[in-house]
């Protein structure tokens, strides 16, 4: 029984500390931002929102959030979201770079991707539109945002949002003023979206060897950017996606991995799950590049398969073995 009552006692007393330091972490945080806030009621409010949304709930609306941190209901924080005063942009640029500085290990992945939220009506939402979305696993009514992720073996944190607007829906002009759509705001494609955020990301300081993306961002103009930057990237290609073999075969991307000999795949860990460990067989073929920006040199790109994932194109800054060490697959 002593040895049971130790083990809950250094049990409790490491939660404590461990509570103390998301404190003191969280406080650090919010007054770093204070100064994006012209009044204290609203800098406050901001504070025991974001408290609430850390907190454990059923669901994370403005109800449920409005009780766990002992408001009557749920106006202030309505007010806070829709109608308040605050430079929330700025906030967004201090917390991206906040987080970064605590998870940056030098070796940094950037992972462009997009979420969804599903909408009851698309009248007054920007966005809102019946579209795709793995995030609700179909087509369904929703407003989707195109976002980037700073990732270390340290952990990872949301450093971008960019909201789509739909193509339909930005040459709607009944739309765009019921929903309050900005007049410089215009249709953009969801990679173009992605490389304004890594644009931002880029002018911030914040750096990563590589940028990683499911097929939806492996097309050859943002491609051609994030090698303008310096980085290396991990974009998955569909496979009926052409490209051309070290010999000068044109090839489709599904082709290709048919050719790699099979003495070539490797069994690696990628990862694990709720079934355990997941090993996947992968291999690359070296590829032609179709993405070298004006003055720079021709870099190595390859096309890198495994197991039952789909095909990537990928291309390495030239530290490390891509298919092992820095390319993620």
């Amino acid at each position: 029984m002593m040895g049971l009552r130790h083990d809950q006692d250094a049990a409790v007393a490491a939660a404590t500390v461990a509570d103390d330091a998301r404190s003191a972490l969280l406080a650090d945080l919010l007054g770093r931002v204070a100064g994006c806030f012209p009044r204290r009621e609203t800098r406050q409010c901001c504070g025991q929102m974001v408290r609430g949304l850390l907190m454990e709930l059923e669901d994370h609306n403005c109800q449920p959030v409005a009780e766990a941190v002992g408001h009557r209901g749920p106006h202030r924080l309505q007010h806070l979201l829709s109608r308040a005063v605050w430079d929330d942009q700025h906030v967004a640029d201090i917390a991206s770079a906040w987080a970064v500085s605590h998870l940056d290990d030098r070796d940094a992945v950037l992972i462009v991707d997009e979420t969804a939220d599903e909408k009851s009506s698309a009248d007054a939402v920007i966005g809102a539109a019946r579209q795709y979305s793995g995030t609700v696993g179909g087509i369904a009514l929703c407003q989707v945002a195109v976002t980037l992720t700073y990732a270390t073996g340290r952990g990872h944190a949301l450093i971008g949002r960019a909201l789509y607007l739909p193509e339909g829906g930005a040459a709607d002009e009944e739309h765009r003023e019921l929903a309050g759509v900005p007049e410089e705001v215009m249709f953009a494609t969801k990679p173009r979206l992605a490389g304004g955020l890594l644009d931002r990301a880029h002018a911030a300081g914040i750096r990563a060897a590589f940028v990683a993306g499911d097929e939806v961002y492996g097309g050859r103009e943002l491609r051609r950017d994030i090698r303008q930057r310096g980085m290396g990237y991990v974009l998955a290609a569909r496979a009926s996606h052409a490209l051309t073999t070290g010999s000068g075969r044109p090839v489709t991307a599904a082709s290709a991995a048919r050719m790699i000999p099979a003495h070539a795949w490797h069994r690696m860990r990628t990862g694990s799950g709720t079934k355990g460990t997941r090993h996947y067989d992968w291999a690359m073929l070296e590829v032609t590049s179709d993405d070298t920006p004006e003055g720079h040199g021709g870099g190595r790109s390859v096309l890198l398969a495994g197991g039952t994932a789909i095909p990537a194109r990928c291309r390495t800054t030239g530290a490390g073995h891509p298919g092992r060490s820095r390319c993620p697959g």
